[in-house]
């Protein structure tokens, strides 16, 4: 029977498109086994999808990203959300797709006059290590909160804000003070410092912030730095869901303990409520609850992060 006609020939046409699409043998291949010419394969397959017995179907990230995107800004009423296709749902690869994207964001939406106040942690050093250069005017860079570690973890808080200078071309404001001090009134006697103190409003009053979430787990760049007692590590760990500027909130966005905040120096969270853009950068599986928290508190109008989070954040 010729294998074109009848019955044999819808058989033969079902073996060349199974072989083709779930064994991935080449047309060439498919002639050979089944002993019709190569024209012959490709005649089959195309009119296996003609008539239906072959459905292609193409998944394009970008589109159920965009839809996730609309559903986090309208969920938590986000100025812009940014998600990130990454290939493996790990630290130390999520900080490197979020790096890229931010610094690109930045690099479109930063204008003449901006003030950028920056956190810190390895998140953002991944930002400030992928920034392009770009000549803005009148642009100013500020720490936000204290950085300077208690142990010999590195909290890159120099090298982020020297980093963000050198790539707007701007001398950087520092903060060259600890996060966290043992006790409240040591802190506000440090901000009653006139220098500190115009650099704390410098950060109050810029248009742009760009920080992160940190994990309340061991690992964490903040607990490394050997800022807490054992009373604070346990309170941290019983209602911490993240830090957002050295500031422990629960998975509703409140501060965890008004004590520990008291204790704090740099920007207050309720002053980011009120930037242009306060970008909130972060992803991976351990932040995923402080992320929620943040956003529950209104602390960011921009977020940027991975899928696997923004699904996790649309569902929660």
């Amino acid at each position: 029977m010729n294998p074109e006609t009848g019955g044999d020939r819808l058989a033969r046409m079902i073996d060349t498109a199974k072989m083709y699409y779930e064994l991935n043998y080449s047309q060439q291949e498919i002639a050979e086994r089944l002993g019709i010419s190569r024209p012959t394969v490709s005649r089959f397959l195309q009119q296996a999808k003609d008539e239906g017995y072959v459905r292609i179907q193409i998944v394009d990230p970008r589109e159920s990203n965009d839809s996730l995107a609309v559903g986090l800004e309208r969920k938590f009423k986000l100025r812009k959300a940014v998600i990130v296709p990454v290939p493996q749902y790990e630290d130390n690869v999520v900080k490197k797709y979020l790096g890229e994207a931010t610094a690109a964001y930045l690099h479109e939406t930063l204008e003449d006059g901006d003030t950028i106040g920056v956190t810190w942690g390895t998140t953002l050093y991944e930002v400030a290590c992928r920034l392009r250069d770009r000549q803005l005017k009148d642009v100013r860079v500020v720490q936000l909160n204290g950085g300077v570690s208690h142990s010999e973890t590195n909290t890159y808080a120099y090298e982020i804000v020297q980093l963000f200078g050198k790539a707007f071309h701007t001398v950087p404001y520092f903060i060259h003070l600890p996060a966290i001090v043992d006790h409240a009134i040591v802190r506000h006697t440090i901000e009653a410092d006139r220098h500190i103190g115009r650099i704390l409003a410098l950060g109050r009053q810029a248009n742009i912030a760009v920080i992160t979430v940190g994990s309340p787990t061991d690992d964490s760049v903040l607990i490394k730095a050997n800022y807490f007692t054992e009373n604070d590590l346990a309170l941290i760990k019983e209602r911490g869901a993240g830090d957002l500027c050295s500031r422990y909130i629960d998975r509703e966005g409140k501060l965890c303990s008004e004590e520990l905040n008291q204790r704090t120096i740099g920007i207050e969270l309720d002053d980011l409520k009120h930037k242009e853009r306060s970008v909130l950068v972060a992803g991976g599986r351990k932040k995923a609850e402080g992320i929620y928290g943040a956003l529950r508190g209104g602390y960011a109008n921009v977020l940027i992060t991975d899928q696997y989070t923004a699904q996790y954040l649309l569902e929660r």
